[in-house]
């Protein structure tokens, strides 16, 4: 069996932990890695070349847009696997028609982000950030704060899940072992679907008003944009917590922050929009609210995992067995 030519395409800096040299001689194991350096615009002499022999494509962040003139200068490609999130911004639709198959890696960036929501929900919970704040600030106490005369905890919350999406499934799925009510809202999920999960299915205003934790996880697309507005918020419970690992156009962020200056609800705010926060966001300072630079998905280590599951994928492919995570035309529409 001849070995097919392999392409990398993405921004240098991201290829530390997505091509390891073990992944390295994985790709060159599976088929001939013609260059370890990736592409990182497919217009110049030495990108046309690659193409010329590509067989199969690996993009990462930081792809140029691979459209109608790259895919002219590849007329031997027949895969594409994006060792990263969304393909949307990578992959032009034309690929798709000219019958290269793609797949993608979201699954495993899935992974930590569904982590990352399991430990907000556990530290919301017990209201670990507030409760640090006031331990550092208050030295003069000379014993702990007498807790147990407060509604905080993690046993029998009610946990609001806003989009079945890979992360909200996978986060429905680590909430299992805990004593914990799951609410589901996503308009493409059935009863059964949800009653499969064990979440039970709601609507959206049903979901704000009764979780003590909402954590988003639906896609970014227009008609999503601020579906987390000003209405929506009100009807929270007092000293309930908002958790974003999704995207920040979901949330109405100037509605967001004048329900915050209010003090009745907590939020942990890994993205926003638009990234990074304004110099004079209130977001930074306002103390109700624990913002981290958007470091819930695949970050350092993790990201191995990405270069993995695109090595299996490339596996599958030349082995023909079917692509676990394979990405049609059609899905695009429900894609972020």
């Amino acid at each position: 069996m001849t070995r097919p030519p392999i392409a990398f395409a993405m921004q240098s800096e991201r290829t530390r932990y997505v091509l390891t040299p073990e992944l390295l001689l994985k790709f060159d194991s599976l088929g001939r890695v013609l260059d370890q350096r990736p592409m990182t615009e497919f217009g110049d002499g030495w990108a046309k070349r690659l193409l010329a022999e590509t067989e199969i494509l690996v993009t990462g962040w930081g792809a140029p847009l691979f459209d109608r003139a790259a895919l002219a200068a590849a007329p031997r490609l027949r895969l594409v696997v994006h060792a990263a999130g969304t393909i949307k911004g990578v992959i032009d639709e034309c690929v798709f028609d000219a019958g290269v198959a793609v797949s993608h890696a979201a699954e495993a960036n899935a992974v930590p982000v569904a982590e990352f929501t399991l430990a907000a929900i556990i530290f919301a919970g017990k209201q670990v950030f507030q409760f640090r704040d006031l331990y550092v600030t208050d030295r003069d106490r000379t014993r702990t704060y007498l807790l147990q005369g407060q509604p905080i905890g993690n046993y029998r919350r009610t946990i609001g899940i806003v989009g079945a999406s890979r992360i909200g499934r996978r986060v429905i799925e680590l909430l299992r072992p805990f004593d914990y009510q799951v609410l589901l809202y996503d308009p493409l999920v059935g009863q059964n679907s949800a009653s499969a999960l064990h979440a039970e299915k709601v609507d959206l205003d049903t979901l704000m008003a009764r979780a003590d934790i909402v954590s988003l996880h639906a896609p970014s697309l227009p008609e999503t944009e601020h579906m987390i507005d000003a209405r929506r918020l009100s009807l929270m419970k007092d000293g309930a917590t908002l958790i974003n690992t999704a995207r920040g156009a979901l949330v109405n962020e100037a509605a967001l922050i004048d329900k915050l200056k209010t003090g009745t609800i907590n939020a942990v705010i890994d993205v926003t929009h638009p990234e990074v926060p304004e110099r004079g966001s209130p977001f930074y300072d306002l103390p109700n609210v624990f913002l981290t630079p958007h470091i819930a998905g695949a970050v350092g280590l993790e990201r191995t995992r990405l270069g993995e599951m695109a090595a299996d994928e490339i596996a599958r492919f030349i082995e023909g067995r079917p692509l676990r995570y394979e990405i049609r035309k059609a899905d695009l529409e429900r894609m972020a």
